[in-house]
C-alpha cells in the first residue's frame, strides 16, 4: 500500500518539470527527474515482492499506513529543495518546507521568492494543492483501480468528529466527488485572480494556496505584494469558501439548492463567529487610527478571514506593523479553524458548537438535576459517543499545544515567539508572532523538528499519531 502510494506520488514531480522546463532551464528540471526517479524506485521496492498478496485492511492498518505515508511524504517530498541550487537546502529546513506545503500550514524558512526558479515557487503552491483535499483522500479515488479497497483510509485520513458518514454509497464515488468540486473551485479562484490583475502564474499558485488554505505565496510580501483591494477581496471570499464543508457543495449540487449549506448547523455557527471576528477587526483597525475607513474594511476581511481559517496569506505589514490586538484576536481564533470537511486548521467549528451546547446542558443540569437534556445539532440529538470524543480531541490537542510551547521555549525562543510559533504549527496557520512574524528561518534546528511534527500533529488530528503508541494498538 504504501509503495503504491509513493509511485502515485511519484507522478507529482512532472508538472514541476514541465514548468522547470518552460521557465528556468534544464539545471532546473533535474533535482525534480532525481527526485521522481527516487520515489518510483523505492514505491517499485515496496510494491513488486508482495503486489500479488490480496489482504483487506483493517482499521488499524489504515491508520498505520496514513501515518507512514505522511512522514515518507514529508522526507521524499524535501528532495527537489535539496538538491536543487537555487535554492540549496539542508534536511531540517528542506523538511520543515515540504511539511509545511503539505500540511496547508505555509509556514516557510525561505526568503527571496521573488527571484526564485518558478519551478521550486510552483512546486510549493503543488503541495498546498495536494494536501488541501489530502492526497489520501485522492489515492482512495484510484486505488481501487488497482484492486485495493480505501474505506479505512479515508477513516483515518479525513478529520471530523462524524467522519463515518458518506456523500454516496461507494466511498470512492464519495472521494472523486470531494476532488471534483476541490478542482472546480480551484480553477474558479484562478480565473477570478486573473481578471483581478494577477499574471496567470501567480493566479494558479495562489489559487492553490487559498483553496487549500496553505498560504505558500509567490511573493516575500505575499498577497501585500499586489497592494490591491480587489485581489484582497477575492482571496478573502475564496478562503471563506475554502472553510466551509465541501460535503455541503456536493449535497447543494446534488439538489440544486443552497438550502443545505444554509440549514447545516455548523455553517450558521462558523458564518456567525467569523462574522464578529471580521466586525472586531474591521473596527479596532479603523477606530485605532491604522487605515483610513474602506482600507480597514478590505484589509480585515481578508486579513481575519486568513488567519482565522489557517490559509496564512497576509496583506501589508502584518502581523509587525499592525496593533498587537489584531494579531493576538486572529491568533486566537485560529484554534477555530472552519469546518469539518473543509482544507482548514484548529479545532474546528462543529467542535466549538457541540462544546457550547454541552456547557449549556451542564449548567441546566444544575438547575434540574433528574432533567433529561440532550445535546442536538438541528433537530438531531448527538451520541454521547460523539462528544466524548470531542472532549478527548480538545483536551489532547490544547495539551498539545502547551507541550509545544513550553518545548520551543526551551530551545531558546522567548515567550512570545515560543506560543505564537506553537499556534502557527499545531493550528496550520502559517504565520508567528514575535522573532517568527516574518517567517521561521531565525529558529534553531531543534525547534524547526518540533514545528515539523507539530504541523503533522495538527494535520492528523492528534489521534492517529497517539494511537500507534497505545499497547493495545499492537495486540
Amino acid at each position: 500500500m504504501v509503495g503504491l502510494l509513493m509511485i502515485l506520488f511519484s507522478a507529482t514531480m512532472l508538472p514541476p518539470m514541465g514548468v522547470a522546463w518552460w521557465y528556468d532551464g534544464y539545471d532546473v528540471v533535474l533535482p525534480f527527474a532525481e527526485a521522481m526517479g527516487t520515489m518510483l524506485g523505492l514505491g517499485l521496492l515496496c510494491w513488486l515482492p508482495v503486489c500479488r498478496f490480496k489482504v483487506d485492511l483493517r482499521n488499524r492498518d489504515g491508520f498505520i499506513v496514513v501515518v507512514a505515508f505522511w512522514f515518507l511524504l514529508s522526507l521524499l517530498g524535501a528532495l527537489p529543495f535539496m538538491l536543487s541550487h537555487n535554492p540549496h537546502m539542508p534536511l531540517v529546513d528542506a523538511v520543515f518546507e515540504t511539511v509545511s506545503g503539505l500540511t496547508t500550514t505555509g509556514a516557510t524558512v525561505l526568503s527571496g521568492l521573488d527571484t526564485m526558479p518558478k519551478a521550486i515557487v510552483y512546486y510549493r503552491a503543488q503541495l498546498n494543492f495536494l494536501g488541501g483535499m489530502g492526497i489520501i483522500v485522492l489515492a482512495v479515488a484510484l486505488l481501487p483501480m488497482l484492486g485495493v479497497g480505501g474505506m479505512q483510509l479515508y477513516k483515518a485520513e479525513t478529520p471530523g468528529p462524524m467522519k463515518d458518514e458518506k456523500l454516496t454509497p461507494r466511498i470512492t464515488e464519495t472521494a472523486k466527488n470531494l476532488w471534483y468540486i476541490y478542482v472546480a473551485l480551484n480553477v474558479a479562484c484562478t480565473l477570478a485572480y486573473w481578471t483581478a490583475g494577477m499574471s496567470f502564474f501567480d493566479a494558479l499558485c495562489y489559487s492553490f494556496a487559498t483553496m487549500a488554505l496553505g498560504g505558500f505565496a509567490t511573493h516575500d510580501a505575499s498577497i501585500g505584494y499586489f497592494d490591491s483591494s480587489t485581489i484582497e477581496l477575492v482571496a478573502g471570499f475564496f478562503t471563506l469558501l475554502a472553510a466551509v464543508n465541501f460535503a455541503l457543495y456536493f449535497l447543494a449540487w446534488r439538489s440544486r439548492s443552497l438550502k443545505a449549506i444554509f440549514r447545516d448547523a455548523e455553517f450558521k455557527f462558523f458564518i456567525a463567529v467569523m462574522a464578529g471576528l471580521v466586525a472586531a477587526t474591521c473596527g479596532y483597525l479603523y477606530y485605532s487610527g491604522k487605515f483610513p475607513w474602506w482600507e480597514s474594511i478590505y484589509r480585515g476581511f481578508f486579513q481575519s478571514l486568513s488567519i482565522v481559517t489557517s490559509n496564512g496569506l497576509t496583506t501589508v505589514g502584518y502581523p509587525a506593523d499592525w496593533p498587537i490586538f489584531v494579531p493576538l484576536l486572529l491568533l486566537l481564533g485560529s484554534f477555530f479553524g472552519g469546518c469539518v470537511g473543509s482544507t482548514c486548521g484548529g479545532i474546528k467549528a462543529i467542535r466549538f458548537l457541540l462544546l457550547y451546547k454541552q456547557s449549556v446542558r451542564e449548567a441546566r443540569l444544575l438547575i434540574r438535576p433528574t432533567a433529561q437534556i440532550a445535546v442536538k445539532l438541528g433537530n438531531h440529538p448527538v451520541p454521547d459517543r460523539v462528544m466524548q470524543a470531542v472532549w478527548g480531541f480538545y483536551y489532547l490537542y490544547i495539551f498539545s499545544y502547551c507541550a509545544l510551547a513550553l518545548a520551543l521555549a526551551m530551545t531558546g525562543a522567548d515567550l512570545v515567539t515560543a506560543f505564537g510559533s506553537a499556534a502557527a504549527g499545531l493550528n496550520n496557520m502559517g504565520v508567528g508572532l514575535g522573532e517568527t512574524a516574518g517567517g521561521f528561518g531565525v529558529l534553531n534546528d531543534t525547534a524547526t523538528w518540533l514545528l515539523s511534527l507539530s504541523m503533522l500533529v495538527g494535520r492528523l488530528e492528534v489521534f492517529p499519531l497517539l494511537l500507534l503508541f497505545l499497547p493495545d494498538f499492537w495486540k
